[in-house]
């Protein structure tokens, strides 16, 4: 499958005090819930809404994520999440994100693979996904 060209989906955050470990940095399992959140938001400025997606009875579950950490993140940081994806197969897609600080520096890219099933877990196509691309 090819590789998306058009330009990335950029969403904004800044580092909350409580994301922050004993080191004082952001603490490895928060980099996950930035990640979704800006896949959510990707999915919603496509015109898809992940809930409604999911009461139409398909469940889009990560399966497989690969996240190369950089640098670490500190409390009053700002950055961007850039999501953009590549569909793989008729079931899966994956989306290909990057965390970026206003002066273009690199803190994690990461490689999160999605796959449309049922509700009992069964391959499903996911059409409408098409648009993400």
């Amino acid at each position: 499958m090819s590789t998306n060209l058009t330009a990335p989906h950029s969403i904004a955050f800044s580092v909350r005090d409580y994301e922050c470990d004993l080191q004082g940095i952001v603490n490895n399992s928060v980099y996950q819930n930035y990640l979704e959140h800006a896949r959510h938001s990707f999915i919603k400025s496509k015109g898809l809404d992940f809930a409604q997606i999911t009461k139409s009875g398909i469940h889009l579950v990560l399966m497989k994520a690969e996240l190369d950490y950089k640098r670490s993140l500190k409390s009053g940081d700002e950055f961007v999440v850039e999501t953009f994806v590549e569909r793989t197969s008729r079931f899966k897609f994956v989306f290909h994100q990057v965390i970026l600080d206003s002066e273009g520096n690199k803190y994690l890219s990461a490689k999160m693979t999605i796959a449309s099933i049922t509700e009992n877990g069964k391959p499903i196509v996911f059409e409408e996904a098409n648009v993400l691309l």
